[in-house]
């Protein structure tokens, strides 16, 4: 029997502007909203699913334009119904938009994730507990499917998670959420890092911690769901993309 070689599709859902208060800057800013689909042999995985609606004071701070999710997925050859399993990286609602579309599918949340969410306050409360929504909480980092790892990457939120998908061609791509909120400031971290291992004396700025955990999957790819720009490493290993 011939396995199905592991594939990653990236999805436009979209886009917000995020106020000048949030972006440290005198000028609002324009992001993306982008979510993944992994094509396992298991399956069918939707990392992240779109922009939430159903809060007025969201919709006037944020300004958001939706791209529907069943499009975006009929773009990569993909029918809701298909889709085997949901993972979000944290639970605001530019995250979780779509679950409500996918109920019935399990979601892979971290289990402290959860917990802040149903405390009310946090995110749109009616796309966390919506009818048929399943949950399966996780605490730490878990092998999903053979090659797809759930590594909690905490720093946006305490419960944030990311995900390394090691693909058809044995290369690892990342998807990283807004564990940072572009390439950039991944790649600011990786090069802190690097200086650190390298034992460049201090000062140097601080770096996540868990970033010595996702080196250890040697990522040829890092994307993210707030910034189309993608890292990857500088020696350009690993010839194949994501597509």
């Amino acid at each position: 029997m011939t396995r199905n070689p592991t594939v990653v599709h990236r999805m436009d859902l979209g886009y917000f502007v995020r106020p000048a208060a949030e972006t440290a800057g005198p000028q609002p800013r324009v992001e993306p909203v982008l979510a993944y689909v992994v094509e396992h042999e298991r399956g069918r995985l939707l990392f992240d699913t779109g922009i939430g609606a159903g809060d007025p004071g969201a919709e006037a701070r944020y300004r958001p334009r939706r791209r529907p999710l069943e499009g975006a997925l009929a773009a990569v050859g993909v029918a809701p119904d298909e889709v085997t399993v949901v993972v979000n990286c944290h639970l605001h609602f530019d995250h979780i938009g779509g679950n409500p579309l996918l109920a019935g599918v399990p979601i892979l949340v971290q289990e402290s994730e959860l917990a802040v969410a149903r405390r009310g306050g946090y995110t749109i409360d009616a796309l966390v507990d919506f009818p048929g929504a399943v949950y399966e909480e996780i605490t730490g980092e878990a092998e999903l499917w053979p090659g797809v790892y759930v590594v909690p990457t905490p720093g946006h939120t305490d419960g944030h998670q990311s995900l390394a998908v090691r693909r058809g061609d044995g290369t690892v791509v990342v998807l990283a959420g807004q564990a940072h909120d572009s390439a950039s400031h991944y790649a600011s971290d990786e090069l802190a890092r690097r200086a650190a291992l390298d034992g460049v004396a201090q000062p140097l700025p601080p770096y996540r911690p868990w970033m010595d955990r996702m080196a250890d999957f040697d990522p040829v790819r890092v994307l993210f769901a707030h910034d189309c720009s993608v890292w990857e490493p500088a020696s350009g290993r690993g010839g194949a993309r994501a597509e």
